[in-house]
């Protein structure tokens, strides 16, 4: 798979997806917290201004620490309106930014959990191929990458039943891959889609990691 092509495809389909929405639906709050709709498409359009002055100055202000430079730049850009912000994630796709000490699957993930942030709460279907959703699975299950702290995935077996994918030995979390790709970045609200003896232990990992 062309990871970078299949990055360029998730956020054309996005932007399309979106191009028709209510003012009321782009107000909604996404399942990222604290981020409505309209937020969450104003950080997927940061890549494309990744190399201007101004975000290598903002990201010199916040000493280096990319979640603080990640939401003071979504708040600048969230005040575009939304139809500028679809319009520059439609033409600015084949954006090849990747964040600091990462590869091409972080930008794929963030893409794909963003997107689902997104459609959840608005009820939008989307069928993503198996593959991207596979890769980002793996790299969020992978000893390096992520973004859950250290040893919250340990001891416990993820599989998906709507694709051929699973990871990990012990107690069972298994569900359809949209809700892993949610749990699997924090989001409690994908846990009660999720079956098995390891969703108990995946809720107090995540819910004690949230309360910090």
């Amino acid at each position: 798979m062309d990871v970078f092509a299949a990055i360029a495809d998730e956020r054309r389909a996005l932007s399309t997806l979106l191009c028709g929405i209510s003012e009321q639906q782009q107000r909604e709050p996404s399942l990222c917290s604290g981020w409505t709709v309209h937020d969450v498409v104003a950080h997927l359009v940061l890549p494309s201004r990744s190399g201007c002055p101004l975000s290598r100055w903002r990201w010199s202000r916040t000493r280096g620490n990319f979640d603080r430079a990640n939401v003071h730049l979504t708040s600048k850009q969230a005040r575009r309106p939304f139809h500028e912000l679809i319009a520059v994630l439609q033409q600015k796709a084949e954006s090849r930014f990747t964040p600091p000490g990462a590869g091409a699957e972080a930008p794929l993930t963030d893409v794909l959990v963003h997107g689902l942030d997104i459609r959840w709460p608005l009820h939008l279907d989307r069928q993503v191929p198996h593959e991207r959703t596979s890769a980002a699975l793996a790299w969020l299950t992978a000893p390096k990458g992520g973004v859950l702290p250290s040893g919250s995935l340990a001891g416990l077996r993820f599989v998906a039943t709507d694709l051929d994918w699973e990871h990990g030995n012990g107690p069972t979390v298994g569900g359809r891959s949209d809700a892993l790709l949610l749990a699997l970045t924090g989001r409690t609200v994908a846990l009660d889609h999720l079956d098995g003896d390891g969703v108990p232990v995946l809720r107090q990992r995540v819910t004690s990691r949230r309360g910090r």
